[in-house]
């Protein structure tokens, strides 16, 4: 999903989305019950729809939208018309990068559409059903390479911001500047807000900084500044009363006033997660990625019970079997060991100079084993509650990094997964292979993360490589099997999928490759996580 506009008083909302490469179109949502109402433009955009915005004076009856294609087509519809939606008329909006576009609020017709360099103010004729086009007029000294955001104040005029600080007022009916707010913030503005008392705040990217003015366009005082580990103001829109919501470039989201400051309601990764493990007892789980945050998460809440930076890229984790104990591993071959509550760092430690792709402990909580990409298992000797460890040996024999392992339930034997999809079993005692395989084939596995094994033959398609396929997961009960794949898509077969092409259920979420799922302890429900669309996703077994 690229963009997405909201109708201010009925239930529809719009956004863009792409099937497949070539099938850019608008998807138009009821808000309340989530549902489809219309798919509107497939096969009529030419690239990626970039900005798209409901009408304001007739109640939303259109939709404008503009393409990232050479000329940035710009369409007007009549989205409720068909099955597809009515293109009324389209024109070429401009050959340089197109930001926004919007109807205005009071005069039908009119659209204004901003982005690099420019600020056109457009007219739907309604019998030629054409757009005519006024091209924005600035001071010579005053023109910024990028307007990078606009609003329409109560009265009707444009407010646009632009990447020199500065905000420009285009008087209602004007194609000119007339009034100018110079160096408002240092650096681009990235948001404007109109609230309901015509008031104005204003969001800077690189001063983080929130501005008030009041209705005329003069500063009212009233400042707040982000702090730096949450990002920049991204986006600005009006709560209850006279709430701010914040959205910033670290993906969080704030919520307050400029008199009682901004807190953190909703936080979240900004780079792609890897690590992800339910805790073994509790309603919560941990993500972690190349970010090199670490969050552990209320599945009931949706919220983060608390965060902690690692001062290294993450690649995998794993709780203690009573949940005490944490056990992340980096991309460094570095490995760190948490406390679960108070986030205390009992070791640091360190097994080559490659990323530890999967770390796991024993279900009797006396071994650790490390999966590194430098092709080896290192296997730890635990003690004194999980936070001494000694290394009692490496396993040695896979010809590519290791991928994934499981502990037998009895905590005597790992199976492992490497990258030129090889599956081998040892026993973990004295760290070596178990070179006839059939000697466990009654063997209980505690955990089912291997993608190529005995009890995993039926997730194999025909379609998919060895690569395709990046993670799976066994419920509790033993009932389920879940897999992710490169293709952002969850599969839920029955447990063990022995039989070649085994009946399974597909669901989709994710707009990248599927790096992590794992069960919660109850199994009512599974969690996803996205690698580089960096989302944590929930969802129920029904």
């Amino acid at each position: 999903m690229i963009c997405w506009n909201a109708k201010s008083s009925r239930a529809p909302c719009a956004n863009h989305f792409e099937i497949g490469p070539f099938q850019p179109h608008i998807r138009v949502w009821n808000s309340v019950s989530l549902q489809t109402l219309h798919i509107v433009g497939i096969g009529d955009f030419e690239r990626s729809v970039m900005c798209v915005s409901f009408s304001k004076a007739d109640g939303g009856n259109l939709l404008v939208a503009v393409d990232e294609g050479s000329d940035h087509t710009m369409s007007v519809w009549d989205w409720s018309r068909g099955e597809r939606g009515t293109k009324i008329t389209e024109t070429k909006c401009s050959t340089e990068t197109v930001v926004a576009a919007e109807f205005h609020p009071l005069e039908g017709g009119v659209i204004v559409s901003v982005g690099k360099g420019h600020v056109n103010f457009w007219q739907l004729d309604n019998t030629s059903l054409t757009l005519s086009r006024k091209t924005g007029l600035f001071d010579q000294r005053d023109k910024p390479k990028y307007v990078t955001c606009m609003a329409f104040s109560y009265t009707g005029d444009v407010i646009t911001g632009d990447s020199n600080g500065n905000i420009f007022i285009w008087g209602r009916g004007y194609n000119a500047v007339t009034k100018a707010l110079r160096k408002v913030h240092d650096g681009p503005i990235f948001s404007i807000c109109v609230m309901k008392d015509g008031s104005i705040v204003t969001g800077g990217g690189r001063d983080r900084k929130l501005i008030q003015f009041d209705s005329t366009y003069k500063r009212t005082g009233m400042e707040a500044e982000l702090p730096e580990h949450l990002g920049s103001v991204r986006t600005i829109s009006q709560g209850r009363g006279t709430q701010l919501l914040l959205g910033s470039t670290r993906n969080s989201i704030l919520q307050g006033t400029f008199e009682l400051s901004f807190q953190e309601i909703v936080t979240g990764h900004v780079d792609e997660v890897w690590a992800l493990a339910s805790h073994p007892q509790q309603n919560q789980f941990l993500s972690a990625g190349y970010d090199q945050h670490i969050h552990l998460w209320d599945t009931l809440t949706h919220r983060s019970v608390w965060s902690s930076h690692l001062g290294d890229q993450a690649q995998s984790a794993c709780f203690s079997s009573l949940g005490e104990i944490i056990v992340v591993g980096m991309t460094s071959g570095k490995w760190m060991v948490i406390d679960s509550q108070t986030r205390e760092v009992y070791a640091i430690n360190q097994d080559g100079s490659e990323p530890i792709q999967t770390v796991n402990f024993s279900p009797n909580d006396k071994l650790l084993a490390l999966g590194s990409r430098d092709n080896l298992i290192y296997i730890y000797q635990v003690g004194e509650g999980c936070r001494k460890f000694n290394r009692m040996g490496r396993c040695m024999g896979h010809s590519s990094y290791i991928t994934h392992l499981d502990w037998s339930s009895d905590s005597s034997y790992l199976q492992s997964n490497s990258g030129d999809n090889e599956l081998l079993f040892w026993n973990a005692s004295i760290c070596r292979q178990v070179s006839n395989a059939s000697n466990l084939k009654d063997v209980s596995w505690a955990t089912q993360t291997c993608i190529l094994s005995f009890n995993t033959i039926g997730v194999w398609p025909e379609t998919l490589d060895g690569t395709d396929l990046n993670t799976c997961a066994k419920s509790h009960n033993q009932k389920f099997l879940a897999t992710g794949d490169d293709f952002g898509k969850i599969k839920l077969y029955s447990y063990p999928a022995t039989q070649p092409k085994s009946l399974h259920h597909t669901v989709g979420g994710h707009s990248s490759h599927v790096t992590r799922i794992d069960f919660v302890p109850d199994d009512n429900r599974l969690i996803s996580a996205g690698g580089r669309d960096t989302a944590l996703m929930q969802w129920s077994l029904v």
